[in-house]
């Protein structure tokens, strides 16, 4: 009895331990027991290592996508096309200036007018661009200008005979043409579309073999330059439409193409035009929306058809107190239109076509709308009193 007792006592010890624990939860809340921290660890692993294989996984398919479009992370804007061919070093980029060179260059050929030393000196030398398949060839005028035997460079080395066919010294342009077929032609662009900051190049061909296929680069710097030249023999101005570019023009480059970054020629590079202003540091090329329609004129007529009144100097003047803005005129042509309309040595001319001028650039201008043979109400200025005649353009005559 004494033991049962003594464990019915244990018991109740027991209880009221088991109550008092039960009393103390609802003072400070239920006990919370700890999980495995080993069975925490493997599901934080599980989730980092799935985390890590999905991204890999999308990562691989987004760079195949990518590279398949050819738009990978090294081709900069476009500018940089890894090369894909087995003969190329590898990890070499084509640049626009070489795919330029490599599309343009085999049109452009050597051009020289001296019989000796033929390709050693760059004197009586320059570079022409093959615009028609037959053997039609553009370059500058002043480069075969008085030479009677002109030879022509192709870019595969064969040396031809090259014959005028056209010529315009005033643009400083002029067509050859050497017996040959299917030669490599260079596309004109549209050089409305030019602006200020694209990329240029200009491709020369001769300057000596060591100096053969001469490629030089920078950008446009300016649109529809106006150089006015005057000829110091006559005093006749000629007005050039030119773009202006940073990039070398040197003797090599002299009548080659000046491209634009889709290798379409967009000009005609003028040494001529460069020295004449005495600026080095710019570079001047006939426009080539200009120069199609020169060429349509040389292979249609032989010769640049442009109207003119007939006038030398031209330069601009302001009379006294009177307020009266025009172009002094020095010297008429014997002849021509301005002549048989009855303008004299010391008129000024205020207004033409409708249009006020003060100088010869504005007057030209104006003259670019019409063609020979068209009549024009002029407005002069003569002992202080303003005369109005009529002149019907005559043809301008290079000199």
């Amino acid at each position: 009895m004494r033991n049962k007792n003594k464990y019915d006592s244990n018991q109740e010890i027991k209880d009221a331990m088991w109550k008092n624990a039960e009393s103390r939860n609802d003072i400070f809340g239920e006990i919370k027991f700890r999980k495995s921290n080993k069975r925490n660890h493997v599901k934080s692993f599980l989730k980092v290592f799935s985390f890590i294989l999905i991204a890999a996984l999308s990562g691989g398919i987004t760079s195949q996508y990518v590279i398949s479009k050819g738009n990978a992370p090294n081709d900069i804007g476009g500018f940089l096309n890894p090369s894909t061919s087995e003969n190329n070093i590898q990890g070499t980029y084509d640049n626009p200036i070489s795919k330029v060179a490599q599309k343009v260059s085999p049109a452009v050929v050597g051009i020289s007018s001296k019989a000796e030393a033929l390709w050693n000196t760059p004197e009586g030398s320059g570079s022409g661009i093959i615009f028609k398949s037959d053997g039609y060839i553009i370059t500058n005028y002043h480069i075969v200008e008085g030479e009677t035997e002109i030879k022509v460079k192709l870019s595969n080395d064969n040396v031809l005979k090259a014959v005028v066919i056209g010529s315009d010294a005033i643009s400083d342009l002029v067509i050859l043409k050497v017996e040959a077929n299917n030669l490599p032609i260079a596309k004109f662009g549209d050089s409305s579309k030019v602006k200020a900051g694209d990329l240029a190049v200009a491709i020369g061909n001769p300057l000596g073999e060591q100096f053969s296929g001469t490629v030089t680069a920078g950008i446009i710097s300016a649109l529809d330059r106006r150089i006015n030249i005057v000829n110091k023999k006559t005093g006749e101005q000629t007005i050039y439409k030119v773009i202006q570019t940073d990039a070398d023009i040197a003797i090599g480059n002299s009548g080659g193409p000046l491209c634009n970054i889709y290798g379409e020629v967009i000009g005609i590079n003028s040494l001529k035009i460069n020295s004449t202003i005495g600026n080095e540091s710019a570079g001047f090329a006939i426009s080539a929306n200009e120069t199609k329609e020169i060429i349509e004129d040389l292979m249609t007529y032989g010769k640049v058809i442009r109207p003119a009144i007939g006038i030398y100097g031209g330069t601009a003047i302001s009379v006294g107190n009177d307020g009266i803005e025009g172009v002094y005129v020095q010297e008429v042509v014997r002849g021509s239109g301005g002549a048989l309309a009855g303008i004299m040595p010391t008129d000024i001319i205020t207004e033409i076509g409708g249009k006020r001028v003060k100088n010869m650039e504005e007057l030209s201008k104006v003259l670019e709308n019409y063609k020979v043979g068209g009549t024009l109400a002029c407005k002069i200025w003569r002992d202080g009193k303003v005369k109005s005649i009529d002149i019907v353009l005559s043809e301008l005559k290079a000199h």
